[in-house]
């Protein structure tokens, strides 16, 4: 999978893509990434990738012209899918992760900043998505949280491929049941002895009820 990045602080991604899987997945040529600096894409001398917006208001919007030269800059194919990261789009979901990992092999991301992006954007993109309902400084966290979901799916990623099918959100609806390891006794915390016993239909019925019971999903 190829992965695009389209942001004003491209030094934010350094030490996320240098470490731990997502390196070990770069190095095995399963996943890349280009970041692009959208300064780059500006004509004036003061690279101004945002303005004030119309009809007033606090703060500062994100030009259409850089952002629309910066995709246009990025190949694509029939398996592209342009993503705005932005509080006002629609709530990602591990269900999503599975589409994407399974779907696409190219992914790009834009990054909103400020007060948001010249709505003449959605004409160039597929979709808008947020991370939950609340906001951040910009999408680029909001990127690597994406990223980190959709990577984690692709095939040679992960060591033990097991580890997908019982993991939290595996099954919608449910997180993952409380896991223990040694020691068995912690400061007078034992574990559940249920799980030790080795009776593994008894294991899978208490880890099935412990999800429904105290993890269940709710949505709105």
């Amino acid at each position: 999978m190829r992965i695009d990045i389209i942001t004003i602080f491209p030094a934010l991604f350094d030490s996320f893509l240098s470490e731990s899987l997502i390196k070990k997945a770069h190095d095995k040529k399963i996943i890349s990434f280009r970041i692009h600096n959208l300064r780059d894409f500006t004509a004036d001398t003061h690279r101004t990738v945002d303005d004030r917006p119309y009809g007033g208001g606090a703060g500062m919007v994100l030009k259409i012209e850089p952002l629309v030269k910066a995709l246009a800059s990025i190949r694509k194919t029939k398996k592209s899918r342009v993503i705005l990261l932005s509080p006002a789009g629609r709530q990602f979901t591990q269900k999503k992760a599975v589409f994407y990992s399974k779907k696409y092999d190219h992914l790009i991301f834009l990054c909103g900043r400020y007060e948001g992006v010249d709505a003449r954007i959605k004409k160039h993109i597929d979709e808008e998505l947020s991370i939950g309902p609340y906001v951040l400084n910009g999408g680029e966290v909001a990127a690597m949280v994406l990223i980190e979901s959709v990577f984690r799916l692709l095939p040679g990623v992960l060591g033990n491929k097991e580890s997908l099918k019982e993991e939290s959100h595996a099954q919608e609806g449910f997180t993952e049941y409380p896991q223990y390891t040694r020691p068995e006794n912690f400061r007078g915390q034992g574990v559940p002895r249920v799980l030790l016993g080795g009776d593994h239909k008894k294991i899978a019925e208490w880890r099935l009820k412990k999800s429904k019971k105290t993890h269940r999903i709710t949505t709105t």
